[in-house]
C-alpha cells in the first residue's frame, strides 16, 4: 500500500521555498543598490529613475544601459569587497555618472 501524500505539508514547503526566494531577490536588489552607490539618493528619486527605466522601450538605450552595467560589474567586482570604499566612493561618484546617463535620457 502506498503511504498517502500530505499535500499541506507540500504546499507549506513551497510556500516556504517562494517566501525564501523572494526575500533573496530583495536582499540581492539592496545590495545591487549600494554597490551602485544609488544609496546616496532619496527614494522618491531612485523610484522615479526607475520608473523612467522600466518606462523605457528604446532598445538602442537599454542595450547601452546593458552593456554599462556589464562593465560596471566586470570592473567593480573586486573592488566592491571593503565597504568604506563602497560608501565614500561610490556616492560621489555615481551621481557624476549617472546625471550624463540619466540626463541624456531625460533631455532625449
Amino acid at each position: 500500500m502506498r503511504k498517502p501524500r500530505d499535500y499541506d505539508a507540500e504546499l507549506k514547503a513551497l510556500e516556504d521555498k517562494a517566501r525564501e526566494l523572494k526575500t533573496r531577490k530583495v536582499q540581492h536588489l539592496g545590495e545591487l543598490v549600494i554597490a551602485t552607490g544609488a544609496d546616496a539618493l532619496t527614494a522618491d528619486e531612485l523610484a522615479g529613475a526607475l520608473v523612467v527605466l522600466a518606462e523605457t522601450t528604446d532598445a538602442g538605450k537599454r542595450e547601452a544601459w546593458a552593456k554599462r552595467g556589464a562593465a560596471f560589474f566586470r570592473g567593480k567586482s573586486r573592488r566592491s569587497a571593503p565597504t568604506p570604499d563602497r560608501d565614500t566612493g561610490g556616492a560621489p561618484a555615481q551621481p557624476g555618472g549617472a546625471q550624463p546617463a540619466s540626463g541624456g535620457t531625460s533631455a532625449a
